[in-house]
């Protein structure tokens, strides 16, 4: 019987799931691991695989796009089939997409508890469909593994138990402690883009928020263009993204620097090299922060707030083309406060520790309570 069944399916849980799955082994807890196909282009999916060194996933579901409702539904049979032909003691779900609401929502329809990882985030926006996986995730699942003391707290104000949530930082650091050492070895797309020390913007968008609303989409990629008659401006471009200013064709994205997407290890160069990055990712916020880079988040919130009050990342509105230039101006050269708001890069092994500990029948070991007061003071 497989005692924990984990889920992933987009780029952030790929690199989320890699340090956990080592962390997992090393407890001695089995894995079934399920990719739902949610990212199946192979420079969103299988170059992670191959890169982080997590291995294939045991069950691949090919759900692939399309709309919120079709999509969730197919991912929802695919998982309810795994579930019950793998009796798992936990499904493990990471971060707020569609992949993550089918696999809790799967799992607790057949009573198999559920942990999520990244859970408390919110940034209080209904009209995100991240929100809205976010909350019912949450809802659902038995342990909840908070990253940050924000997300607790967002937790305890909704009532929930304090036996439920466990502190235990961010697997997105262990996974940039982890994979961050391998980079000196090769220059890697730094020499290929022959970025040579003079600065330069990166930035990525991809949540459906901009990308199916033209007007916000053609305002950010107007924001870049006025920035990149200054300096360069480099847009790694999601698929989605592709696609949608496809359908703007007498729009010119030029001079902005638009290539394919890249692997994480390459994301890594970029992000540690760019002077201001500029994103609506959630994960990407941080990485910028675990880099010491300025970050402009072309939102009008983020789950990630105590970015904001350290004055690592600022807000810009994707509706508004001259704030989101303006923004990433006033961010070049900026410093934020130093803090260790998502811990000291064993979020992994505490998340493996709790579920084994789980697994045996053990107390859970709650000192994650003292931890979590000694690293946000």
């Amino acid at each position: 019987m497989t005692e924990v069944l984990s889920v992933v399916g987009a780029r952030p849980q790929f690199i989320k799931a890699a340090p956990v799955s080592r962390a997992l082994a090393k407890s001695g807890l089995s894995e079934f691991l399920v990719h739902t196909g949610q990212h199946y282009d192979p420079q969103m999916s299988e170059v992670f695989f191959s890169e982080l060194g997590l291995r294939a996933p045991d069950l691949n579901l090919g759900v692939g796009s399309g709309l919120h409702g079709a999509q969730a539904a197919a991912m929802l049979t695919g998982m309810e089939r795994a579930i019950l032909d793998q009796k798992p003691n936990w499904v493990l779900v990471y971060g707020d997409t569609n992949s993550t609401l089918a696999g809790a929502l799967a799992a607790a329809k057949l009573n198999v508890p559920v942990a999520h990882v990244e859970a408390g985030l919110r940034s209080f926006n209904r009209g995100m469909p991240e929100e809205i996986n976010r909350v019912v995730t949450d809802a659902v699942s038995s342990l909840l593994f908070v990253p940050s003391e924000t997300a607790h707290q967002n937790l305890r104000r909704e009532g929930v138990p304090e036996e439920r949530i466990h502190w235990t930082g961010d697997v997105m650091y262990d996974a940039m402690l982890l994979f961050g050492e391998t980079l000196p070895q090769r220059p890697g797309i730094l020499e290929r883009l022959q970025v040579n020390g003079a600065p330069f913007v990166l930035a990525t968008i991809h949540r459906a928020e901009t990308t199916d609303d033209l007007a916000r989409l053609q305002s950010v990629m107007q924001g870049l263009r006025v920035i990149a008659k200054q300096m360069r401006v480099i847009v790694p471009l999601h698929p989605r993204t592709r696609a949608r200013l496809q359908q703007m064709p007498t729009f010119d994205t030029r001079p902005v620097e638009i290539i394919e997407p890249v692997g994480f290890l390459d994301m890594i160069r970029l992000e540690k090299a760019a002077a201001v990055i500029a994103t609506d990712s959630g994960g990407v916020q941080k990485e910028a922060f675990f880099h010491q880079v300025p970050c402009v988040t072309l939102r009008e919130e983020t789950e990630w707030k105590e970015l904001i009050t350290l004055g690592w990342n600022r807000l810009a509105s994707p509706l508004d083309f001259g704030q989101i230039a303006s923004t990433i101006l006033s961010a070049l050269g900026t410093k934020g406060r130093a803090a260790a708001p998502y811990g000291s890069g064993n979020a992994s092994e505490r998340i493996a520790a709790t579920l084994a500990a789980e697994a045996t029948g053990r107390a859970t070991p709650r000192n994650d309570i003292l931890l979590r007061q000694s690293l946000v003071s």
